[in-house]
This record gives C-alpha cells, structure tokens and sequence, in this order.
C-alpha cells in the first residue's frame, strides 16, 4: 500500500503521516529523512528528530540523494519525509541528477514501493502562493508538481492536510486501484 500525504507548512501532514505509519501495525518502521542538516542548528533538529522517531520505533536512514539506492526489508512500513527536499536535493546540489531529477525520485518510490509493505511519502503543497519566481524556482515547482502527479497517480491512497484536517484525495477502492474522490 503506498499513501501519499501532502499539505502546508505547518499543516499537520507530518504528524498525519506518523499516525498513519503507527496505525499500519508492528511491521518494522523505517523513516527516510531527506533534509540536509545546515550548520549547528540543523544538525541538532535532526538529533531531536531522531530521537523522537526512536520513541516511535522508527530505524532512520538519512537519504540526501539516490533513493533508489536505498534498501528495507520486505513488508517494512517506510515514512519518507519528504519529496520536497528529496527534489531540491537532487537539482540543486552538485552531486544530484540535476535535469534528470524527475526519473531519479520516481525510480527510488517505484523501487521502495516494490520492497514496502507500506510506503507513506509526505510531499509540501507550495503551488498556490502566487508569488513571482526566478527561473531556477520555477524549474524547481515543476518538477515537484510532476513527481506530485506521478506519485499520486501510483498511490493507493492520498491525503491533503488542511489545518491539521486529513482531506482524502484518492482512496483504496475494493479492487486495490485507487478511487478519487
């Protein structure tokens, strides 16, 4: 089962997707962390991160780039937070797959979705703040709204959270495809 979580800084989608990698039983739980720590503050929200994912029973596996390389044991439930960073990761630094970004995070999700007997990805919806953006940022936008799209058109379920409200988008239908809502 693949869920797709999406929603505004501060939405509660983090905190959704949590909850929803604890509802999905006892199954080993991995999260795949994607910001790269920056400076001394960063580095000391990732250690309080890591620790309270420990209290959660989460094996965390730091993933900057190159998810596809990336391995969990069969029917483990995986949190990957988030594709937004994962995006800009893979475009901006100078070891990312730069114009061919789209294909390198979409064959990492086929690849652990393949693996996963549960795979929740959290994505950041930034499209609709109608501010003008530079080039650069507008490549950026596009290509997260196409591994959004991608990723939504795989997912069995996808869930936007508005002011900590879980909004289904998609959900399981009795067959396994996915039914908009």
């Amino acid at each position: 089962m693949m869920h797709l979580v999406t929603g505004g800084s501060g939405s509660g989608k983090s905190a959704y997707a949590e909850q929803q990698v604890l509802e999905a039983g006892d199954a080993p739980r991995y999260y795949i962390a994607t910001m790269m720590p920056y400076g001394e503050e960063g580095r000391r929200r990732v250690e309080k991160h890591r620790r309270m994912r420990r209290e959660k029973h989460f094996e965390t596996i730091e993933c900057y780039m190159n998810l596809k390389q990336v391995q969990v044991p069969p029917g483990s439930t995986v949190l990957l937070e988030c594709l937004s960073n994962l995006t800009a990761n893979e475009l901006y630094d100078p070891a990312g797959a730069k114009e061919e970004t789209v294909k390198a995070v979409l064959d990492g999700i086929r690849s652990l979705r393949s693996q996963a007997g549960t795979l929740i990805l959290v994505s950041n919806e930034i499209f609709s703040d109608g501010v003008p953006y530079d080039d650069s940022m507008l490549q950026y936008l596009s290509y997260l709204g196409r591994i959004n799209r991608e990723a939504a058109a795989l997912a069995d379920r996808v869930t936007e959270v508005v002011y900590g409200i879980p909004v289904p988008i998609k959900r399981e239908a009795a067959a396994g495809k996915g039914e908009t809502i």
